[in-house]
């Protein structure tokens, strides 16, 4: 599991000024990161309508509204864990739960550092068709801008592939509203549902915390539909 974790001030200021901040904005916008927000005691289960609750964002969900399992994930961009979740546990959970009507599931934002806010704040940019795609896309290369040497360069380079032009991909990171609305998630997240950690589960209301395998996923949701 990914805990909060600062960048350096370094990348704070380059990501700042690739989006018109002086420095002093810079460490302005994005000191409300992770490790300001107070959280709550961890819990062992929420709630699923305060789960449900409209959040400051649309919920992209996917798979049936009427499916037995409603399955949240909290997850941070710049999280090893929940990329790796991505590319080798999601396929089965898409494939055998989501497409089949058997889990409705949604992806939600726990930025821990700026370049983590950023990131989602593009897969936002993009459209709500689009959205999974870019997170897919960042994920499968996080290697290539999250543990860069020039993070936003290769951040930049990422986008590109999906068309996204510098033009848009500045005017998307200088939108405070969207950012304030990414962290809002986040800061929610970790004072009523206790989330301190991505990736982060809510099934049926259930906390799981930390990356599962396949197996620990068929074990996990086998129950819950026999029920």
């Amino acid at each position: 599991m990914q805990s909060s974790k600062w960048k350096s001030r370094r990348q704070v200021l380059e990501l700042g000024a690739a989006v018109g901040l002086t420095a002093t904005g810079a460490v302005e916008l994005f000191k409300s990161e992770p490790g300001f927000a107070q959280t709550a005691a961890p819990a062992a289960s929420v709630s699923t309508a305060d789960l449900m609750a409209p959040g400051p964002l649309p919920d992209l969900w996917q798979g049936s509204a009427d499916a037995p399992i409603t399955m949240i994930e909290y997850a941070s961009m710049t999280c090893p864990h929940c990329a790796a979740f991505t590319a080798e546990t999601y396929p089965a959970l898409k494939s055998k739960y989501i497409d089949t009507g058997k889990v409705h599931f949604v992806l939600r934002e726990f930025p821990f550092d700026p370049y983590a806010t950023a990131a989602f704040m593009l897969a936002r940019c993009v459209g709500p068709d689009k959205r999974e795609a870019m997170v897919e896309l960042l994920f499968a290369q996080q290697k290539n801008w999250a543990y860069a040497d020039k993070p936003l360069e290769g951040l930049t380079n990422v986008v590109k592939q999906t068309g996204m032009t510098q033009d848009q991909f500045n005017a998307c990171l200088r939108d405070r509203t969207l950012y304030d609305q990414v962290n809002e998630i986040r800061d929610t997240a970790a004072k009523k549902f206790g989330v301190e950690a991505t990736p982060t589960f809510f099934v049926n209301g259930k906390k799981i915390e930390g990356e599962m395998s396949v197996a620990e996923l068929d074990n996990l949701l086998a129950p819950m539909l026999k029920s």
